[in-house]
């Protein structure tokens, strides 16, 4: 680079680390919950991960991941309207639109630029479109409307009083309204019952994003669906799930479906053997055993994500590291993340993990005088 760019890098990043939100990434030796930290080898049970149902590691997921492999090779070779697909794909998206009960589904490579896809698609549709977008949806879907260039509005967290004033203060323009069905950082669900109810009212198009909704909630049957296959399904890349004619107009103007390689064979091959599994008496199993690991932790709660929220960025880096030393991986999360003085520990509990793993945390997290 230019010296005047170095200049500009090396105070940006030194920016970052005065304000005590300098980040570096960990490599752990395995994707399992009982793992090491490369650095150091400390042996670490990980409550970081999104693989809920511990699908990551079924023989069932990993054997139809090396199969599809072996038959179509490591990658997709291109976008799926300049290559085409490969039949696992197809079979996928038949898979997905029959488990979110919609006409069809397409495949993004990730959730992140389904969000994007599905987002700009409905705005370009619809001229002098107003999106609705509540305060603490992921940023996949702040960015997604961004990229689009809509006018946004976005209402107080799960307050649907006050997206009913908003949206009655444009009752001639089409409107978009955007939720997340789990929130990622809080594990709260979103009203989607009197969101469906206001929407049909206002005849407003319903997106949820039920990228963790692993324990549900399911969203409403005329809701437009944005999935992930990263996080229940242990594979990688998102979705979206609805009617014929707007998967179709996704096909035909979502920039990041048209412009990106399409995912690779094997991801969707161990997507379509974990929604094998998910669907099955063991995921059943699976499910009733997550839910079990999270009453253990914080009776009541409704999802896998469990937020201790601490404060300050130094109380949660210094709870997340007194845990570390006694050998369990929790995130401390800051901001831009979260907001300032809601810095957190994020624990994401998983089917994977031991009642003695659980147990073990929340007796470290007493311990250290913080209420799980």
């Amino acid at each position: 680079m230019s010296e005047r760019w170095d200049e500009l890098v090396a105070a940006r990043n030194e920016t970052t680390r005065a304000a005590g939100r300098w980040r570096s990434i960990r490599s752990l030796r395995s994707g399992t919950p009982a793992t090491s930290i490369v650095a150091d080898d400390r042996h670490v049970v990980s409550f970081a991960s999104n693989d809920y149902l511990g699908l990551s590691q079924h023989p069932a997921v990993v054997e139809a991941a090396a199969s599809a492999l072996s038959t179509y090779g490591a990658g997709a070779g291109a976008a799926r309207l300049i290559v085409g697909s490969r039949p696992v794909h197809d079979e996928l998206e038949a898979a997905l639109a029959t488990r979110s009960r919609r006409e069809a589904a397409l495949l993004f490579p990730t959730g992140f630029q389904a969000n994007l896809g599905v987002i700009g698609a409905l705005v370009a549709a619809a001229p002098q479109v107003v999106v609705y977008s509540d305060e603490l949806n992921h940023a996949s879907i702040i960015d997604g409307i961004r990229a689009s260039r809509a006018q946004v509005q976005v209402y107080r967290h799960a307050d649907v009083a006050h997206l009913a004033e908003l949206l009655a203060a444009a009752p001639e323009r089409p409107a978009l309204v955007v939720t997340d069905s789990v929130f990622s950082m809080d594990g709260d669900l979103a009203p989607l019952a009197e969101l469906t109810e206001l929407c049909e009212a206002t005849g407003a198009l319903l997106v949820v994003d039920e990228a963790h909704a692993v324990l549900g909630p399911e969203a409403p049957p005329a809701a437009v669906v944005v999935g992930t296959l990263s996080k229940t399904l242990g594979a990688v890349g998102g979705y979206v799930a609805a009617d014929r004619a707007v998967i179709d107009l996704c096909i035909n103007t979502a920039r990041s479906f048209i412009f990106t390689t399409a995912g690779a064979p094997a991801d969707a091959a161990a997507a379509l053997a974990a929604l094998g599994v998910a669907g099955s008496g063991e995921g059943d199993a699976l499910r009733a055993r997550l839910r079990e690991h999270v009453e253990l932790l914080r009776p009541g709660h409704r999802s896998p994500i469990v937020p201790v929220v601490l404060g300050s960025e130094e109380r949660a880096v210094q709870v997340a590291d007194a845990l570390v030393q006694r050998g369990l991986l929790v995130p401390a999360i800051r901001p831009p993340t979260v907001a300032p003085g809601t810095c957190r520990l994020r624990v994401a509990l998983s089917a994977a993990h031991s009642t003695d793993e659980v147990l073990a945390l929340r007796d470290a997290l007493a311990e250290l005088g913080v209420a799980p």
